[in-house]
């Protein structure tokens, strides 16, 4: 692309590229000073230069320039970028219809499973936390939103491969940084807001303020699912302009569940929808599923599939890895995975975890808590935990600079009962699983599928919480066999 074709009566230099890090060597960009929280992107323009940059974008005035170099002033740099990015990749979310769900709990599961029912149909597209998935492509994941340039270079690639519908999982920290400014959304759900990210928001009213952005970027002719069973969700119906249809099960909506039959392996419930009830079963378990499903059975719906193929497929819905994943190698107790890491997460997890397991097997919990984010969160975690199980037993979990131990004891000040502190995560792992006995359940918590963990020095390999109890759990029961 030209340069003249994105900026009015600019030279026509060759743009290959658009470059935010000046550490990149990226020839022909054009590099944008962008202003974080830690850096200003105006200090590093030098930088960007010698590493490729013929053109600048920038807000601040400069004292020095260089004659070879185009500079262009604007107001804000951000909003410049999603501009630019838009139509340097070929405006990629005009040729996708692309579901955007945000909230604390459920986006990966709702995004992920919109996606994979969509597969059935045409090719469809998936960006989130679990990985970047389309057609035959499947990418590890980057952040929950990319950031403005691999999203839209992500996008382009594929309408390139033929992908007609994508699902995008919308963090509030996306919002908030402005990573989907230019992208088209069809349809947004909301799920929930519950205590979370509150070390980058500050407070609740800051982070629901984040999250409505997103319903403020559609209009009558998208459309907004929302759950009204949630006070916050209550609040956006008068937030967005959009066609809204609502879904809970306390509360009416247009998509409601009754008559909820929870099982250890399947869920039943009775669907009420604007054009009738009907009966689901769904091989999704716990009581927070049925709010997804009635999530995504909407926004399907919505998007025109009939309700009876909807139905007919979330019978058997595929798996979302390390979201309440039960490990089974033959053991006589349970071990579950998930991704649960928010006092609500915790406590939907572990209601489960109650309803499931006999009054003869008591709860062991496994797990830690992030280092350098939310630090208010850490005992309300523990004391949750305490409040279900009989055991608890303290790790890491993505301690990045911080001490795991002190993590652990910030978590500790709200355990009222039984705990253990084992810092490395497979031995804590290790040490649950021999506690356990006949009709118990083992709840492994806070990283679900992911398989490394967050060091002062980046990221580690981490085997991953389900490898870690499978090979674990292998070696018990191989043990057992050997000994009868």
């Amino acid at each position: 692309m030209k340069l003249n074709q994105l900026i009015a009566n600019a030279p026509a230099f060759t743009i290959d590229h658009l470059m935010v890090d000046s550490r990149e060597t990226l020839k022909n960009s054009i590099f944008f000073c962008l202003s974080g929280l830690m850096h200003n992107g105006h200090d590093f323009i030098d930088m960007a230069i010698d590493h490729g940059a013929v053109a600048i974008v920038h807000s601040e005035p400069l004292k020095n320039t260089r004659p070879t170099i185009y500079y262009h002033q604007v107001q804000d740099p951000l909003a410049t970028l999603n501009d630019f990015a838009e139509r340097f990749y070929g405006s990629p979310s005009n040729s996708l219809y692309i579901f955007g769900v945000t909230g604390t709990n459920g986006k990966s599961t709702i995004a992920y499973t919109i996606h994979n029912l969509l597969n059935s149909h045409h090719t469809s597209g998936y960006i989130g936390t679990i990985a970047i998935e389309y057609g035959k492509h499947r990418l590890p994941p980057l952040l929950t939103t990319p950031d403005i340039v691999p999203l839209h270079e992500m996008m382009a690639d594929m309408v390139k491969a033929g992908t007609t519908t994508l699902a995008l999982e919308v963090s509030s920290h996306g919002l908030e940084q402005n990573r989907v400014g230019s992208v088209g959304f069809d349809t947004v759900i909301f799920t929930n807001l519950t205590h979370d990210h509150l070390d980058f928001h500050g407070t609740m009213e800051n982070y629901f303020e984040s999250k409505k952005k997103l319903f403020t970027m559609v209009g009558p002719n998208q459309t907004a699912i929302i759950n009204v069973d949630d006070p916050y969700g209550v609040r956006l119906l008068h937030e967005t302009r959009a066609r809204v249809l609502t879904y809970g099960i306390e509360d009416e909506a247009d998509y409601r569940a009754s008559d909820i039959q929870l099982h250890p392996e399947s869920t039943d419930f009775t669907l009420h929808t604007p054009v009738g009830r009907y009966h689901v079963t769904t091989n999704l378990v716990a009581m927070f599923n049925v709010y997804n499903l009635l999530a995504i059975i909407a926004a399907l719906h919505q998007y025109g599939m009939e309700l009876s193929d909807i139905i007919d497929k979330v019978a058997e819905v595929r798996q979302v890895d390390g979201r309440m994943e039960k490990i089974r190698c033959g053991q006589p107790f349970q071990v579950i995975v998930d991704y649960a890491h928010t006092p609500d997460g915790f406590e939907k997890a572990f209601a489960y975890a109650k309803a499931i397991t006999p009054k003869s097997g008591k709860i062991l919990t496994v797990f830690g808590s992030a280092g350098q984010r939310d630090v208010k969160k850490r005992p309300i975690l523990g004391q949750i935990a305490s409040q279900y199980s009989e055991t608890v037993i303290l790790t890491e979990e993505d301690p990045r600079s911080e001490d795991p131990l002190a993590i652990c004891a910030d978590i500790a000040k709200g355990i009222t009962g039984k705990y253990l502190t084992i810092e490395n995560r497979y031995d804590a792992i290790e040490q649950a699983i021999q506690l356990a006995n006949r009709n118990d359940t083992i709840m492994i918590l806070g990283k679900g599928d992911e398989d490394y963990l967050y060091r002062e020095f980046g990221k580690e390999h981490w085997m991953g919480d389900q490898v870690a109890a499978r090979v674990i759990l292998q070696a018990l029961v191989s043990t057992q066999e050997e000994n009868q």
